[in-house]
Parts: C-alpha cells; structure tokens; sequence
C-alpha cells in the first residue's frame, strides 16, 4: 500500500478521465514570446512546442538530473505528445503563465519528456501515476526526488483550483511545501512506489506453460467486457470512451476461426463493423482517430497515430481472411492508402500522429455542416447527406462527424435509385468533399520517425503485399525496410530510436527491435529476399543480447540504461502490442527456421514467466495470446526448394503466404539464394529438389516428414 503521506497527496491529485472538447490556439511556429529553453535544440514537435515557455525546461539528460542532485530540488516532469489535446491545453493556460512558471522556475527543475521518444520514461511514471489515483493519461504531471522517486503524481491540472479540482499552482506549492518542511515522510513515499514499481516487474515463477484452456478462457473473459449493442470492449454500462483492442481482436479472429467458435468471430467481427462505419472512420480520407469519447464509435478524439492504424489495417486484413467479408477489405485498403497518401516522407519512413486540433478547435478540420455537404456535393447532396447520417443539428458541437452507418440498399430505396449509382454518388461526393478539405488549414502533422512504428506498419503493408496481392504495397514495404537499415541503424548495427529533419538519435528500446524484426520477417515472407530475413536474426540476436530478463523474457530497456529508476517488464497492453510479446514470438519463428531448440524453449520459458498476469485477466495480454496460440498450434516449419518463377513454387507460396491464421514459418531455398540462405538457417542442410522438381518439407520442431514433390 502507498505511504500516507501519498495517499494525502492523491487528494491534490485528480486525472482526467474523459477529454471534454475546448477550444484553444494549437502552438504554432509564430514568433516566440519568451527566450529560448533547453528545449530549442531538440527535434520532437512536441518538445519543440515548448521550447519558448516561460517555464525553464530541459529534456531528460544529465544536465538536468545532476542539476536536481546539486541543487537539491525536486523534479517535476512533464510527459505529452504533439497531439495530445489536453497537452495543449495545459500550456496555455499553465506553462505560459508567467506567475506560474516563476514558480516551477524557483523551485523545481521542471523536465519535458515526448511519450513517443522516450517509451521507458513515460512507463515508470504511468505505473506510477495509475498506483497513485488510479488511473493516467497525458499530460502527466510527476513529482520526482532527485534520485528519480515519484511522490505525488497525477494528469492535466487547470491552472487554479475549481470545480473541486486543485489547480496546478496550488499542486506546486503543496509539492515544495512537502519537500521542505515533511522530506522525510516524501522520501520514504519515494521508496514504497519504487518498491511497487519493481515488484511489478516480478514474474512467475511456476514454469507452466498457457494452454489453449486459457484462450477459451479469454474468449469467455472477453465477452463480459463486449458490447453487444454497438461493438468493441469497455466498462460496462457505459462502455466509454472506446478504443481499438487490435491484438485482442486478432486473436479472437484468429481462435474464432481454428476452433469454429461463434461468440470470438462475432465479437470480432461486430466491432469491426461499428468502427468503420462510426465516426472513428475518417468517412473521407480514410484512417483511424485514436479513440470515441462516446459508446456508439460517433465522436474521436480527432488524432490519428501511426501505431493504431498500423494495427487496424493488419488486422482488418485479418478480418477478410477470417469471415470472407469484402468490406474489411476495403477497409484495410483505404488505410493503407491514407498512410500512403498522407503520413509517408520522402525517405520511405511513415510519421507519427497528426492532430486533434487545427485552427483551435478540436476536429474542426474534419467536420461538416449540412450546408456544407449541399454545396459541394451538389446533385448527390441529398444521397450523401443520408449516407453520412448528418442532420442540421449535427452530432458533434452543431457540426457533424460522417458516419456510414446505413445501407446502399436502403438508400437506394429512400432516394429511388440503383444501388450502383448510390455506390457512384457517395463516391464522387467523397472525392469532392476531399479536395475542399484539403483547401482547409490542417491539423499538425508529428512528421517524426519512430523505428518502432514504423516496424508496425511495414509488417501491415508486407501482410497486404501478399494477402491482396498488391505489389505496391509490397514496393512501400521494401522501401521502408530499406529506410530503417540504412537510415535508421548505427554502423554497429543498433537502432536509432527517432529521425525528423535529417537527424536520426535516441537509443531503440525493446520495442524498437521487436517491431521492426517482426516487420522484417513478414516482409521475408511476402518476398523471400534473404536480406530481410538476416536482418531479423541480427535484431533478435542483439535484443537477446542486451534485453533478456533473468527471469524469463525480456526487460524493456537495455541492459546498460544508466538514466531510469526500474528497468520494467510490463505485458499487459494499451494502445501498442506488448514488445515482450512480439519479441518472443521473433524468437520462435526465427528459432524454428533455424531448427533451434533451445531457443524455441527460451520462448516457451517466456511466455510462462507471465502466465500468471494472463491468467487474472487475459484479455489484457493480447499479444501474449496471439503467441500462446501459435506455441500451442505446433506450427510447422516450411522449406520450399525451387525456382522462384517456377508455377508450382508460386502456387505453393501463395497458398502458405495467405494462410489464415499464419500458424507457420516459411522459407524459399532457390539455387541462387541458397548459399546465402544456408549461412542464417542450419536447418537447411540435405533439405534439396527431389530429382530436379520442386519439393516441400514440412518440419515439426525439427523432425521432417517426407520430401513432397510438387506437380
């Protein structure tokens, strides 16, 4: 349990649980009105944004950490990210206070730190944030000693005390008031969260390994957090606000299908529905918004983050391979066009987040009048207009969020038309409503390059090169792993975290090697260049080098991190998949195509150090679920030898690449990569074409049935 004096503090702490809509100025590159921080020489928008605050602040570094050590002054750490809207709003009204920066200035060494560039930072803190009021969010608002332990902690503070909220000057001096005159009682509050924190990173020490029992069980699990009535997963009654639960949903699609279970492919298949057709769905120019702030999908948060629609579009791919539905399809196609479109650089890499906000106002670039959609539709006005489901009113702060949440055949019959010319109608008004748009000023783009995203979102464009045979899909994956091996490694073959503006810097994290190897080895799978492939084994061979835990599985921070409290070993999800997870299940793909045992046992021996944090709620761990299926599936191992042009090997790679679930792991041996390939993959020795045909092995964990010689 939390010291007292943190349980007195948490009364001055209050989170936000539900972003409300305000209108406010997004800070923009206008004239500074203050000098410089210590911010000007960084490159994250996020951070650059407050780079002429009157607020003295640093990034997180030894200047600043040995600057609290020497003064001895508490740290107080702000944590955001550029299109946090609620970020922007505490700016304004606190960190260009000048009576309140002079306060934070006098007596705290005050450290901004982008949740994108440094995940392992804003993971200590959230854990600790949500241990001390029981739930976070951003921006979050830290108090640290100078040795780095939080003792009060919480999210957005107005400036001054209302409504039953303590506003954010008051919270300064009660923290320095603490500091000062009850040190004692702060620093042992320190040491209990630390405490806390480290204990987390505990793991289970039983050895068992989940069972296909526990994924029924998470199906089971799952259902007492579904929505029946409009899809998706929360809090019941209420079930807002609703988020995207990728992994969870893929897994469910995935389970749903092998075991033929009704209730996992429904609830998958429901919420993919609802949010595609809701207004999380940019009705126009495609992509996802982060989050509904209500049950029915009708209302985002208007941010869009690389991370979530990287996952959306795999899986609904997965949605089309499942349920045999056209319109998941479609979906992920439009995904990965606006990606294309709208969030690709020059260099191949995909950026991060664009806004919530443009010109002020949440959402204003997205939303539209009825007036609006009459004038530039023009003669398909009125099939639009009920398409869309707008109203005079509208349904979000008198304008509307589009929404497609009808039928062509309904429409058709209403305005007595085809289904076809609904179908041409909608579609030409999409088109206009597009280009206006586009005239509009828009929301910030974040247009940094995170290593880790962009992992997640080659692996979406390589399952797309391959599952709807598009080879410009495949193009935009072969480009972006490029980008990430040569722009995005050190020469000793490490990542960067982060890129913008031609400066690549940071040190990757767990999820940096994760997800780009996992990317890499789907995208080996979509076009058998070995390149690929080897550089997969390079990142799992430096991950196993400087991530592995002790105790099974991974840290998330690598073993010489000097500047961080806790290394953690967290699993559970939020917005990203768990990095351990796709680590371990790296591990096993590429240790079965290497005939590496023990190295698939290291998998297993991971998945069941945190067997025990599944078992208490499962649908919390989709990833780890995702690998408990495929561990417990016995996926075989597949070497196909022959020639690359050859019709049987084309047909016999297609059926494999567009397997669904992709329970396996796949390689192509042909006579000019086999010299190469044989240098990464041992188990690919005696394995040849069978009197000169093409020939299929299939291994179970290593052991071979016999040659098949294909037709």
């Amino acid at each position: 349990m939390p010291d007292p004096l943190a349980l007195a503090l948490v009364a001055m702490v209050v989170a936000l649980p539900t972003p409300i809509p305000m209108q406010h100025q997004t800070p923009a590159g206008g004239a500074p009105q203050h000098p410089a921080n210590h911010l000007a020489g960084e490159t994250s928008p996020y951070l650059l944004q407050h780079a002429h605050n009157p607020v003295d602040w640093y990034p997180w570094g030894p200047e600043a950490l040995e600057r609290s050590k020497k003064e001895d002054k508490p740290i107080f750490l702000s944590i955001g990210y550029s299109a946090c809207h609620w970020c922007h709003v505490m700016e304004r009204e606190s960190f260009e206070n000048e009576a309140i920066a002079a306060v934070m200035n006098e007596h705290f060494i005050n450290i901004k730190v982008d949740r994108e560039e440094r995940p392992d930072i804003d993971s200590i803190y959230m854990s600790a944030v949500q241990r001390m009021t029981g739930s976070g969010g951003w921006p979050m608002s830290v108090f640290l000693t100078p040795d780095l332990k939080p003792f009060i902690g919480g999210t957005y503070y107005p400036p001054t005390s209302a409504h039953g909220r303590p506003g954010f000057e008051d919270v300064l001096r009660y923290a320095h008031d603490a500091w000062i005159n009850q040190r004692e009682k702060v620093l042992e509050a320190g040491q209990r969260m630390m405490t806390e924190l480290e204990s987390m990173s505990t793991n289970d020490t039983s050895g068992k390994l989940p069972d296909r029992e526990l994924l029924a069980t998470a199906v089971t699990t799952s259902l007492r957090g579904y929505d029946e009535i409009h899809g998706g997963f929360g809090q019941p009654p209420r079930f807002a606000p609703k988020f995207p639960h990728c992994t969870q949903i893929s897994f469910l699609l995935r389970y749903g299908k092998v075991a033929g279970n009704k209730s996992a492919l429904h609830m998958a298949e429901s919420t993919l529905q609802h949010m595609a057709r809701g207004g999380i769905y940019d009705q126009v120019g495609g992509g996802f918004a982060r989050y509904s702030v209500d049950r029915e999908w009708t209302v985002p948060h208007f941010e869009k983050m690389l991370y979530d629609n990287s996952q959306l579009a795999a899986v609904y791919l997965e949605g089309w391979q499942a349920t045999g539905d056209s319109f998941h399809r479609e979906i992920a196609r439009e995904v990965l066009d606006y990606v294309l479109k709208e969030m690709t650089s020059p260099e191949g890499g995909f950026y991060s987040t664009t806004d919530a906000d443009s010109e002020g106002e949440e959402g204003k670039f997205f939303v539209w009048s009825l007036d609006e959609l009459r004038e530039h539709c023009g003669e398909d006005a009125d099939v639009a207009i009920e398409w869309f489901g707008a109203s005079a009113g509208g349904n979000f702060e008198g304008h509307n969020v589009l929404t497609a949440r009808t039928t062509l055949a309904a429409v058709a019959a209403s305005q007595g038309k085809t289904e076809a010319d609904v179908h041409e109608a909608i579609e030409r008004c999409k088109q206009k409503l597009y280009a206006v748009r586009e005239t509009r000023i828009h929301p910030l783009l974040d247009d940094k390059i995170l290593s880790s995203w962009n992992g997640l979102m080659l692996r979406a464009f390589a399952r797309a090169a391959v599952v709807l045979d598009e080879p410009r899909y495949l193009a935009a994956a072969q480009r972006n792993a490029t980008f990430l091996l040569e722009i995005m490694r050190r020469e000793d073959g490490s990542l960067f975290r982060t890129r913008r503006e031609g400066k690549a810097h940071l040190d990757g994290y767990l999820e940096d090697y994760a997800f780009v190897a996992q990317g890499l080895l789907d995208l080996y799978e979509a076009d058998f260049d070995p390149r690929w492939l080897a550089a997969a084994i390079q990142f799992q061979d430096y991950t196993d080098e400087h991530f592995v835990d002790p105790k099974g599985g991974y840290y998330q921070t690598p073993d010489d991190a000097t500047d961080v409290p806790v290394r953690m070993n967290e699993t559970s999800e939020s917005s990203i998949p768990s990095d351990i997870g796709v680590a371990l299940l790296n591990a096993a793909r590429i240790a079965l195509l290497e005939g590496d045992l023990e190295q698939l046992g290291f998998a297993k021996a991971g998945l069941a150090a945190h067997a025990g944090s599944m078992r208490r709620y499962p649908p919390a761990y989709g990833q780890l679920l995702l690998l408990t299926d495929f561990l417990t599936s016995d996926p075989p191992e597949v070497y196909v030898v022959g020639e690359r042009d050859d019709p049987r090997v084309i047909a016999e790679l297609a059926a494999l690449q567009t397997q669904f679930p992709p329970a396996r792991v796949v390689a192509l041996v042909t006579p000019e990569n086999r010299e190469a390939l044989a240098k990464l993959l041992p188990a690919l020795e005696g394995k040849v074409a069978q009197g000169g045909a093409p020939t299929v092995y299939l291994c179970h964990a290593g052991v071979c049935e016999a040659p098949r010689v294909l037709e």
